[in-house]
């Protein structure tokens, strides 16, 4: 039984990039952890009540995925960028300290979001492994609609070295990600449930199988 951690800058990127991956960590009887770095903002969107909205369905998918426990940061989406860096990495690294993961899964490094970008540089900052000495292996996720935004050039590209096979988890995963009734898109956006469904068919035909999850390995103890 391990200690896993999901760092989510918003609120479904752990389920668009990672839900069948912590499903099966589940299965294995593994404890899983949720940190949520940013809260939603009334000031960029029209939607009422927005704050409570999103209270309601952390906890209702928190609850389905059954986590051990999960925590949301009070730094507001979209201006991660106007806090000061140490206060993130202080509260991450009070979070890491506390659960003491094994494994560590968070958002790719050159998402095209700026609040991705800044989180990366964050909770990077809390994996050094003689800090850390409990991490045995940290990976990247892809998130629709952010990683494959990021601009055309090869430092850019999201290339995975793993891939967990999530076949019978993908329905769940499916109707996880429309709890968030907030961010899921109409089609044929990014975060239509037709291109959930297209991108882990696509990462399961590398692997031979009919749904998977592509990761890129950052670390990993030997």
């Amino acid at each position: 039984m391990s200690n896993i951690l999901a760092i989510s800058v918003h609120p479904d990127d752990e389920t668009l990039g990672c839900g069948g991956t912590l499903l099966k960590h589940r299965e294995k009887d593994d404890k899983v952890f949720w940190l949520i770095l940013t809260q939603a903002n009334n000031k960029i969107t029209s939607i009422p009540n927005i704050v409570d909205l999103q209270k309601q369905y952390i906890q209702e998918v928190a609850s389905i995925y059954d986590f051990q426990e999960f925590k949301q940061l009070s730094f507001l989406t979209t201006e991660l960028d106007r806090y000061p860096l140490g206060e993130i990495i202080r509260e991450v690294s009070k979070y890491i300290d506390h659960i003491k993961p094994s494994i560590i899964y968070f958002n790719f490094y050159n998402d095209v979001h700026s609040d991705h970008r800044v989180a990366f540089d964050a909770v990077y900052s809390c994996t050094k492994n003689f800090r850390y000495p409990f991490i045995e292996k940290i990976l990247m996720y892809e998130t629709l609609s952010e990683t494959e935004f990021a601009p055309a050039i090869t430092k850019n590209a999201f290339v995975p070295n793993v891939f967990v096979d999530i076949s019978t988890f993908m329905e769940k995963k499916l109707e996880i990600m429309k709890l968030f009734t907030t961010e899921q898109m109409a089609e044929p956006y990014p975060r239509a449930m037709s291109s959930i469904r297209a991108l882990a068919r696509y990462r399961g035909s590398r692997i031979g199988v009919e749904y998977a999850e592509a990761f890129m390995l950052l670390f990993e103890k030997q």
